[in-house]
């Protein structure tokens, strides 16, 4: 399942190989109109919540502690719904995980690609970020 998940920027344009394209932030992307989006869904369920984002603040030096609390998050139950629903895509056709943050490979879309692709309790191997 790994090379079926890859993650990008939604500022990028989109590309046929794609699959389901499913925007992973809690808050809609500045400067983007819904209609332009190119998206399949937004599920902000599976986001990371207001409280570790805003603790986060894309620090680079903070992903690591990021990771982990990203990942403990997406292993309680109010996220299980949304990590099924991103499996069951993944399982079908490639997917895409949009994002709008600027360092996409320290995102929770990278975090959450590694994750998908190597089940509950372990990292997968690497997924494809931005490089195409």
């Amino acid at each position: 399942m790994a090379e079926r998940i890859s993650y990008r920027r939604i500022y990028e344009d989109s590309s046929p190989g794609d699959g389901q394209r499913v925007l992973v932030d809690r808050v809609w992307p500045r400067g983007v109109k819904k209609a332009d989006a190119h998206l399949d869904e937004w599920l902000r369920d599976v986001a990371p919540s207001t409280e570790l984002r805003t603790w986060y603040g894309h620090a680079p030096e903070r992903f690591a502690e990021f990771r982990r609390r990203y990942l403990a998050e997406l292993r309680d139950a109010g996220h299980r719904e949304a990590v099924d629903h991103l499996r069951e895509l993944a399982a079908h056709e490639p997917l895409t995980l949009l994002t709008a943050t600027r360092d996409v490979d320290h995102s929770q879309a990278a975090v959450l690609a590694e994750w998908l692709a190597g089940g509950p309790d372990r990292p997968g191997p690497a997924v494809s970020g931005t490089s195409r």
